[in-house]
């Protein structure tokens, strides 16, 4: 299996997914943005978002962004925005589509992904802490904007979400190295434990139902089968954060090599854009629309 390293340099690239046109978007987190790749145009800027963005998922209406306010870790952005889910169109201004739930205002979202049903669910683990873990939550917002709470996680900060074909949520909680399902009833199962040392970040299926979950510790792409057995391992090499399907393309963003950011910068561009070819396809995203604020 070999893997192809597409673009480097990049401030921490995370929750990638793919333009109309076949680009590659992904958010910079230590530069406030989202940068695009294609093999014509290489790595170049999508939209300035600010603050801290840490994943984005296209919509039929512009990009919608978890936006942590600006921070990720130690580090934090030199202006600080409101935690909240912005959405943006190339090369225009962000927008806040939602700051709070349930009367509670957001965190440090992290990830999202469009269901089935037009709903756009993602999670709010607060800032990465395990020394200090709060609690965390999955949201869901609704086509006409009113958005509810999902799960009551509690301290195991919930990362990466997916959407399966029959409504059931996928997520990863990064602290106890796990994945969670609810199904369409409202059951909350166990789907897997990853082993020790794993640190679970972003999820994505195949059209199979194969769950492929992007794992910072481990250097590469757990592939668990859909009732969450062991099925394989990508091996990537560095510390891959998240991914998404393009065909049997797999593209992964990267943080770099364990031993490539010097120890004093707490926001390294030592990111990467990854490709890994498959024999099996991923399954497309879904899409949807927020009803914009009055």
């Amino acid at each position: 299996m070999t893997v192809e390293v597409l673009a480097t340099g990049i401030g921490n690239p995370e929750g990638p997914d793919l333009l109309p046109d076949g680009r590659v978007v992904f958010v910079e987190t230590f530069l406030g943005r989202l940068a695009a790749w294609s093999p014509r145009r290489g790595l170049h800027v999508f939209a300035e978002v600010g603050g801290g963005p840490n994943a984005c998922a296209l919509g039929r209406d512009g990009a919608y962004v978890t936006q942590t306010g600006g921070k990720a870790g130690p580090w934090r952005a030199p202006v600080q925005t409101l935690p909240c889910i912005q959405r943006v169109r190339e090369g225009g201004a962000p927008e806040v589509v939602l700051d709070s739930v349930a009367g509670v205002p957001l965190q440090a979202p992290n990830d999202l992904a469009f269901g089935p049903d037009g709903r756009l669910y993602f999670t709010d683990p607060g800032d990465y802490d395990p020394s200090r873990p709060v609690d965390g939550r999955v949201c869901v917002i609704e086509p006409d904007g009113s958005a509810s709470v999902v799960v009551q996680a509690g301290p195991v900060y919930p990362n990466g979400v997916a959407c399966a074909p029959d409504g059931s949520l996928i997520w990863t909680e990064t602290y106890p190295r796990r994945l969670r399902r609810l199904r369409p009833g409202g059951r909350v199962e166990l789907l897997a434990t990853l082993p020790p040392g794993a640190v679970p970040d972003g999820v994505k299926l195949a059209v199979d139902g194969r769950l492929h979950v992007a794992d910072v510790g481990a250097g590469g792409v757990h592939v668990l089968s859909p009732d969450g057995a062991r099925a394989g391992f990508i091996p990537t090499g560095g510390q891959p954060q998240n991914c998404v399907f393009a065909g049997s393309t797999l593209y992964v963003t990267d943080f770099g090599e364990p031993d490539a950011a010097p120890a004093d910068d707490p926001a390294p561009a030592t990111g990467r854009l990854l490709r890994v070819q498959l024999d099996y396809p991923g399954r497309r995203l879904s899409r949807g629309a927020i009803r914009r604020k009055a």
